[in-house]
């Protein structure tokens, strides 16, 4: 045991480093002017990835480390919570070892380690929930139904798709005669009531807000068509065997099919867990694109399935499966931090996240505008967090009055809208610039002239 603590420690410090060394994504520095005026809710998530990272920066200031402080954190204690959860369930065989160091090895994990979105909370307090239902399973102790409610209720505040988790249990407890009766008792209730209360704020945000954030994230929904459905299917059941690694996403699947007929109410809840979300995962590929970062909250299940099978496969594929995806984690970040595999730079995941970002908003702000704008989120966010201080950055998009941030008191000034989409409006193009790896393109952007409108918002700088 003392090894394994060892190397969770040194797997820690390890992604603390690269969380210190890589440039911020977009994403994460949209999430950062979140936390520089916190909210109970925000136009596309809860405000848990806000929190986290103004915990972050509170400790260590504004730098991407203390923005991702509390990702590699979470990840290690979440890693303990997955440990403790499979002792529970199936002891006496080092389940709960084997199933957290299957998840650190998948992708999904160990690059999400190490950058901060609403998904660094969200599996953080899933595998807390997880934990809770194993100790209520394996004590019988009823009052752990309310640790469950405070798990569930945090996780709330982190991403909407934890109401899964709430339908997965329910269903659980309802294909089971032993489990149905505890429905007519007061604790699991009493649970639910504590959930709704932690995720009161974001409620009473949202009835303010016009119910924003629900409709957005409850309408990713278009029509359907056959070929682009089956483009869909694949793009997700690829990806996700890509992001667990392929010897995970093999044990784990088999770990899940062998548990469904086993007779273990573990055993049940974990492929309950893990069969909801993909279903609601699959159904959605009808009408759209099933984002990879939706489904990580069926990993902790599914490691803790692929931990239950028997001991003569695990010791025949445990090392391998641990060793490739350690791997392959090992080899994205090096392409992260170095880019030694040569993948043409707009080709490469790992350039079209961070390459190139404070070149970028350094020639946007070169001519010392009257401010700088976007017409996408992302990139407003990341010349807000890149830019000379010197120079504003304003948000005039519809969600920027959802922020409260203050107001930018610019009507009538001329500045510089900073584009990708070739369709935007852009009546004077003042000039192009490339954002870059290296020497390699990876982005084409204009600069146009842009008239600022009378509501606006000024973005947070660092």
């Amino acid at each position: 045991m003392r090894l394994w603590f060892g190397a969770l420690a040194a797997l820690t410090a390890l992604r603390l480093i690269l969380a210190a060394r890589m440039p911020l994504a977009p994403d994460e520095a949209y999430y950062f002017l979140w936390s520089q005026h916190l909210q109970a809710g925000y136009f596309d998530h809860p405000p848990m990835v806000a929190l986290f990272i103004r915990a972050g920066t509170w400790c260590l200031g504004t730098s991407p480390l203390g923005i991702r402080f509390f990702g590699p954190i979470a990840a290690a204690i979440g890693s303990l919570l997955i440990w403790d959860a499979g002792e529970r369930m199936f002891p006496h065989r080092q389940a709960g070892l084997m199933a957290a160091a299957l998840l650190n090895a998948t992708l999904m994990v160990g690059v999400g380690a190490i950058i901060m979105t609403p998904d660094t909370p969200l599996i953080f307090f899933w595998a807390a929930a997880l934990a809770a239902m194993a100790r209520l399973i394996t004590t019988g102790d009823p009052r752990w139904w309310l640790g469950v409610g405070l798990a569930i209720g945090l996780a709330l505040l982190s991403k909407y798709t934890t109401v899964l988790f709430i339908a997965a249990v329910f269903i659980w407890l309802l294909t089971a005669p032993e489990r149905r009766v505890s429905l007519l008792t007061a604790w699991p209730w009493a649970g639910l009531l504590l959930a709704l209360i932690v995720f009161a704020p974001d409620l009473a945000w949202n009835a303010a807000h016009g119910w924003v954030s629900y409709l957005k994230q409850g309408g990713r929904v278009g029509g359907f068509d056959a070929a682009r459905s089956l483009q869909f299917l694949g793009e997700f059941v690829f990806g996700q065997i890509g992001l667990a690694t392929p010897l995970v996403f093999g044990l784990a699947a088999l770990g899940l099919w062998r548990l469904s007929d086993a007779p273990s109410p573990a055993g049940h809840l974990l492929v309950w867990l893990t069969v909801v979300p993909g279903v609601v995962f699959l159904e959605h590929v009808l009408s759209g694109r099933v984002e990879s970062n939706w489904a990580a909250i069926m990993y902790p299940s599914a490691c803790l399935a692929a931990a239950s099978l028997p001991m003569a496969m695990l010791r025949r594929w445990l090392r391998p499966a641990l060793g490739l995806g350690f791997a392959l984690t090992a080899a994205v970040y090096a392409q992260a931090l170095a880019a030694p595999f040569p993948l043409p730079a707009r080709a490469d995941p790992t350039a079209l996240q961070f390459a190139g970002w404070p070149a970028l908003a350094a020639s946007a702000a070169a001519g010392h505008p009257a401010f700088l704008t976007s017409d996408d989120y992302a990139t407003a966010a990341a010349l807000a967090y890149d830019a000379p201080a010197d120079v504003p950055v304003a948000g005039f998009a519809p969600r920027w009055a959802y922020f409260a941030l203050p107001p930018a008191h610019l009507a009538g000034a001329v500045g510089i809208m900073v584009t990708r989409r070739l369709d935007a409006r852009c009546p004077v193009q003042l000039g192009v610039i490339v954002r870059s790896r290296g020497h390699e393109p990876v982005g084409t952007y204009r600069l146009c002239r842009f008239v600022a409108p009378a509501a606006g918002v000024l973005l947070p700088r660092p």
